[in-house]
């Protein structure tokens, strides 16, 4: 009499030998029959956490640096639109050099470009510390921060291996873009809570030079991975991702969300300190992280709902409205633990916005130059921090740190103007390496 699938389930298995029939194991096997889940895949190939590990520790310093410079600068020169404007100055730079630097990178490799860049950027943090630390004119910090700009970008060398390793898998991408915003999210909670320790429990210039060993001990771990590093890519005829269909508007609402980041992080300091407690900084801004990396992980965990040229728009649109609670419970209640909780659920659409921008990205940039695209992407981001960080302190100076949370509001809302234009709404096919 045949089985039922019940009862073969529980059948012991049998292992055929030459003259007889041996039992092996009468017991099902724990967990049979259920599929892992999407982010186990993902680290299931070989070599993805140890460069992932690499890549953690060298973008952590991501959320120091901007931090530890506003309360080193403002607490030695009095002054947050000083302070605002030199890290306003690193950052541009950043955006006119990145871009050749991961031309560099997908042209000779990670590990030859990344290594010596880095540490050319160190010494600009270096010589930013000591020029503070002695008291040198203003223009050598400004000058000291712009040198900083070769950095490489360390996000973006990450998501160019899984775009490598998982070539043609879809939800594989989604979801590996998922981790890499939720472990940017995460690096910018823990950065600026480090950073406001470290400054504040130690000395002023602490949390740059902490974030400087983190960053280099990083890259090295990070490039030291050769298996999973994508191959160097000679140089072809593909024109640059800048030009490629689709991205100019893409690139200008990067640059938008960028400045949402870069006022609200001074803007914070600004009210955190303006209400006496310049330590509490860390922790808000922390809180607003962790709603992102939070949404970012359980975006990537769930297959993505349509095309992500209907999915940005929306994305965006969630933003902008979310961004109005900041800007309310500082207005309405001025107090700390309401402005917390108004960030911890704005930034719940950080997360997807940036994962669904990312792919975009990806879609639109040639193979052989996927590195400068998203730094590119990167870029925009950083050019906006650096015009959010420069409004947010004039705003913060000249009007009341409360007035400053229109600027990210503003922003938001700029681009969602530039996602639901016209002209973005007609669908870009994917590029054709050449």
């Amino acid at each position: 009499m045949p089985q039922r699938p019940s009862e073969q389930a529980h059948l012991p298995l049998l292992t055929v030998t030459a003259d007889t029939l041996v039992a092996v194991d009468f017991r099902p096997r724990r967990g049979e029959g259920r599929p892992p889940g999407p982010y186990r895949r993902l680290f299931a190939t070989p070599g993805t956490r140890a460069f992932t590990l690499g890549n953690l520790l060298a973008r952590l310093p991501m959320g120091m640096f901007s931090v530890s410079a506003v309360i080193m600068i403002a607490g030695s020169r009095g002054s947050y639109a000083l302070a605002g404007a030199v890290t306003a100055t690193g950052l541009a730079a950043t955006a006119v050099v990145a871009p050749w630097t991961a031309r560099l990178v997908d042209r000779h490799g990670q590990a030859r470009v990344a290594v010596p860049a880095t540490a050319f950027a160190l010494l600009g943090m270096i010589a930013l510390t000591l020029c503070v630390h002695h008291g040198a004119p203003d223009w050598t910090l400004f000058a000291a921060y712009a040198a900083t700009a070769t950095t490489p970008n360390t996000g973006g060398m990450s998501r160019a291996r899984w775009a490598h390793l998982h070539r043609g898998d879809d939800k594989a991408l989604h979801t590996a873009n998922s981790f890499e915003q939720a472990a940017d999210e995460l690096c910018f909670m823990l950065g600026p809570v480090l950073a406001a320790f470290l400054c504040g429990t130690l000395f002023p210039e602490a949390g740059t030079l902490a974030g400087s060993v983190l960053l280099m001990t990083g890259v090295l771990l990070f490039t030291a991975q050769r298996s999973t590093e994508p191959p160097p890519q000679p140089r072809t005829g593909a024109k640059s991702p800048v030009r490629a269909r689709g991205m100019p508007p893409l690139l200008l609402g990067f640059l938008a969300t960028g400045a949402v980041f870069g006022s609200m992080e001074v803007v914070t300091i600004a009210f955190t300190d303006a209400r006496g407690h310049p330590s509490a900084a860390g922790v808000v801004l922390a809180l607003q992280a962790a709603g992102s990396c939070a949404a970012g992980l359980l975006y990537g965990a769930r297959a993505p709902a349509g095309p992500a040229e209907r999915r940005y728009p929306l994305c965006v649109a969630a933003m902008a409205v979310l961004l109005t609670l900041p800007l309310l419970a500082a207005t309405l209640t001025g107090s700390l633990p309401a402005l917390s909780g108004a960030l911890l659920v704005a930034g719940m659409a950080t997360a997807p916005t940036m994962v669904t921008g990312m792919a975009l990205v990806q879609q639109r940039t040639p193979d052989d130059r996927l590195n400068e695209g998203m730094t590119l992407a990167v870029t925009g981001l950083l050019g906006g921090i650096a015009c959010g960080a420069a409004t947010g302190g004039w705003v913060v100076e000249r009007v009341s740190p409360t007035a400053g949370y229109g600027v990210p509001l503003t922003a938001a809302t700029l681009a969602l103007l530039i996602a639901t234009a016209p002209r973005w709404r007609h669908r870009s096919p994917s590029p054709t390496p050449t």
